[in-house]
């Protein structure tokens, strides 16, 4: 059964928080992949359906310029979307998504080569 509905992109997609099946917070959606009914790339004036929602680095792209390749943009697949509210509900695991690739990048190239940056400092005390 395929599931069809009309939104405005800009009020109920862009910038809402992604939340996992189990509630658990993912990311904010940076940006929209869109297709044609076909699956094919969206061409002008067609009719266009949303394909994934990114949930990428865009903010780091914007200040620092270049590009984020796009083996490396963190997508997900429109399939996956179970309800749209204040927030997006996705049917699958954050587990089974790579989506929070930036953070790990950062927290063991820059975060982890900080003195004291490889442990939780509450086990300090």
């Amino acid at each position: 059964m395929t599931r069809e509905r009309i939104v405005d992109a800009r009020l109920y997609l862009l910038s809402r928080q992604v939340l996992d099946v189990d509630g658990e917070p993912i990311r904010a959606v940076d940006d929209l992949e869109l297709t044609g009914p076909d699956g094919a790339p969206a061409r002008a004036g067609a009719e266009v359906r949303v394909g994934a929602i990114l949930v990428g680095p865009v903010l780091f792209v914007r200040l620092f310029g270049g590009a984020v390749p796009v083996s490396r943009q963190p997508r997900i697949a429109w399939q996956d979307v179970g309800h749209i509210g204040t927030a997006i509900q996705l049917t699958v695991p954050s587990d089974r998504l790579d989506a929070d690739w930036v953070e790990h990048w950062l927290r063991d190239h820059v975060i982890g080569r900080i003195p004291g940056g490889r442990h939780d400092p509450e086990a300090t005390r």
